[in-house]
């Protein structure tokens, strides 16, 4: 059933920023508008946002249907951000660090920023890359366990959104504002909930599970050009195996940290209200996942993204806690040399999340409350 749109009397009056016009933006950008607020949608490539501008506006189909103008779609940051209360960033984490570099001297005092997602400690390096760029104002940082749609762009302008999550935590940095900017954020989303810190929110990243692993698992399919659905055809029984595995290292990393972060099939019921044995079970009984296409190369956001974004900043997590990770230390591996790229080195680590040098005990002590300078 698409997703109800508010009436004409209920909008809200509010501008909302979606940094990022890909799968997710698009998705987003063209929902919020359907939903009546103004949208500028930012995208770092002109020639994207000239299509865009061309069309008229995004198309979606699926879960969520019609045809979304937003107020302001451009490349120009500072157009984008500048009279926006809320800035929902989409982007691949990949290229967080850009975005808060270009975002940095156009902020302002009681704006809203989220990660959606931040994958795993995207919130740290967010202020971080900020304060590298002289950003000194009282801005919010936001994070998203996940993305709330499963969604692709099937052709330019042109969003499907196969799903939309029924849950989907949120925490602020520090976790003394969530709920503070949950009150903006569910005016949009009200399927947002709050988390107890962006600690649950970064180990709470099910992508660093269904992501790398099942692509490099699948690779020699991958390059022989053989199509299949990512989710039920590349997430064999014994693929699924091997994530459970990964699965059970995460859950030890944020258990270190006195974190109840939730298992892959805990997380499968509380997002899709799918219930399942065995992760197998529950990525195939999931409609969702339904006509999801598997990556036609290995250089994919799946790798550059989930990799050096998602499972290296919890393989550093894990040093500092004392805990012993051979899955995803193997997967970070073997990405390296699928890309002949050192991600360990290059990707979000503890210098750069801003932790290099704390113990258990700071770190947790600086998402409930605290400054990280």
């Amino acid at each position: 059933m698409a997703e109800r749109i508010l009436s004409p009397e209920l909008l809200p009056d509010s501008t909302i920023a979606v940094i990022g016009a890909g799968n997710g933006g698009q998705a987003m950008a063209g929902f919020l508008a359907l939903k009546g607020f103004d949208v500028n949608l930012w995208n770092r490539s002109e020639s994207k946002i000239d299509l865009l501008n061309k069309i008229g506006g995004i198309m979606l189909e699926g879960q969520v249907t019609g045809f979304a103008t937003p107020n302001l779609m451009t490349s120009d940051m500072g157009e984008a951000v500048r009279e926006a209360s809320l800035i929902m960033v989409t982007v691949p984490a990949s290229g967080h660090r850009d975005v808060a570099a270009q975002m940095a001297p156009h902020l302002s005092d009681g704006q809203i920023v989220v990660l959606n997602p931040g994958r795993t400690g995207g919130a740290l390096e967010f202020k971080q890359v900020l304060l590298k760029n002289n950003c000194h104002s009282d801005v919010t940082i936001v994070e998203a366990s996940t993305f709330i749609y499963a969604s692709r762009t099937i052709a330019e302008g042109v969003s499907h959104i196969y799903g939309i999550k029924h849950r989907v935590p949120v925490a602020a940095l520090p976790a003394t504002r969530t709920i503070e900017a949950l009150r903006v954020l569910r005016k949009a989303y009200p399927r947002f909930v709050p988390a107890e810190n962006v600690l649950f929110t970064g180990f709470d990243n099910i992508g660093a599970v269904f992501h790398p692993l099942p692509v490099i698992l699948n690779a020699g399919r991958i390059e022989s050009n053989l199509p299949y659905e990512h989710y039920r055809g590349g997430i064999t029984p014994s693929v699924a195996r091997a994530l459970a595995a990964l699965d059970e290292e995460r859950l030890a990393i944020a258990r270190a940290f006195g974190v109840r972060s939730r298992s892959t099939l805990e997380w499968m019921h509380h997002t899709y209200g799918i219930k399942a044995d065995t992760l197998y079970e529950a990525v195939q009984h999931n409609p969702g996942y339904v006509g999801i296409t598997a990556p036609d190369t290995l250089n994919h956001r799946y790798i550059f993204e989930d990799v050096p974004f998602s499972l290296v900043p919890l393989a550093a997590f894990a040093r500092i806690a004392g805990v012993e990770v051979p899955v995803i230390e193997a997967t970070i591996s073997l990405a390296s040399a699928l890309h002949g790229v050192d991600y360990m080195s290059q990707g979000r680590t503890a210098q750069a999340m801003g932790i290099a040098g704390m113990d258990v005990d700071a770190i947790v002590e600086l998402v409930l409350g605290g400054d990280s300078q």
